[in-house]
């Protein structure tokens, strides 16, 4: 079958309600006035479909959606930036979240679980169909993915996953780290980075393992070497962290699958993420491939 989607996105598709905060942690009171409450359409399988998309990629991407206001935000996001998608339907509605954001970029999310339904499944025969068609699958974190990962390694189709904020030990990532075969995560909860990342390789099947650091930039691990990759400078002040780390495996993947190596995947990384830390959190945009360095056109 031909290769017609370059990266397949599996999950993590919904809506955001982003509220400005004086400060995190938010002081303790009755209530607080804040600059505006503004829902968009944008979590983590969004925002990596969007960073793929603006770097000149053929994305797909496939999650379960409400038939709700919510659910409509999200397919229009996808309209609106050329992204295909197969919307399955959910019965509890579409994923939301509200993120606190500080005048400093720093956010604090938090997630509606009660739109969880954890019978659900994404159809086998979806999974493959889409999966022969792709060079690449990126999964999330989000239900019910975990139980779509030994049906896309079966197709022979590559993987990589995002722990987030991963400390290492909540028994639910686990089966991510261990199918893919690039992982990322976030060194926020890690108390010791390198042993954290050779564990990670050493109990799974990645040939890569990378951890982001914010402005400290970001460590890859292949081949027994841990490689520290300076962060980019941000094009613009810094407004908002939220979809960094997004933003990052989005420039990784288009390294990865344009065929650059692991180091120059993570420089890549390092300038969406920068990118996106200018851009406010009520927006949504990508750093687009003509930002990239003249060798990584393809």
């Amino acid at each position: 079958m031909t290769k017609d989607i370059d990266v397949l996105v599996l999950g993590g598709a919904g809506v955001d309600t982003i509220v400005p905060v004086p400060e995190l942690p938010l002081p303790c009171a009755d209530s607080h006035m804040v600059d505006g409450i503004h829902a968009r359409a944008g979590q983590t399988g969004d925002f990596v479909a969007l960073g793929l998309t603006a770097l000149g990629l053929r994305v797909h991407h496939l999650d379960f959606l409400g038939d709700d206001p919510e659910g409509e935000l999200v397919r229009g996001f996808h309209r609106e930036h050329g992204i295909e998608l197969t919307a399955l339907p959910q019965a509890a509605g579409t994923k939301r979240a509200t993120n606190l954001v500080a005048p400093d970029g720093r956010r604090l999310s938090l997630y509606d679980t009660s739109r969880t339904r954890f019978e659900e499944r994404f159809p086998e025969d979806t999974l493959r169909r889409l999966a022969a068609r792709s060079r690449h699958a990126h999964v999330s974190l989000t239900h019910p993915c975990a139980e779509a990962l030994t049906t896309l390694r079966d197709t022979g189709t590559t993987l990589s996953t995002d722990l987030h904020d991963w400390d290492g030990e909540n028994p639910y990532h686990e089966p991510f780290a261990r199918h893919a075969d690039i992982v990322f995560l976030s060194a926020t909860a890690l108390p010791d980075i390198e042993p954290a990342l050779r564990r990670i390789a050493a109990n799974g099947r990645a040939h890569t393992v990378v951890a982001t650091a914010g402005a400290d930039g970001a460590y890859v691990l292949t081949a027994k070497t841990l490689t520290h990759v300076p962060a980019a400078p941000p094009p613009a002040e810094v407004v908002d962290t939220n979809g960094a780390g997004d933003a990052f495996a989005a420039g990784y993947l288009y390294g990865t699958v344009t065929g650059a190596p692991p180091q120059e995947c993570a420089r890549y990384g390092t300038l969406a993420g920068a990118y996106a830390c200018t851009v406010p959190a009520t927006k949504t945009s990508a750093l687009p491939r003509t930002a990239l360095p003249r060798t990584a056109h393809p």
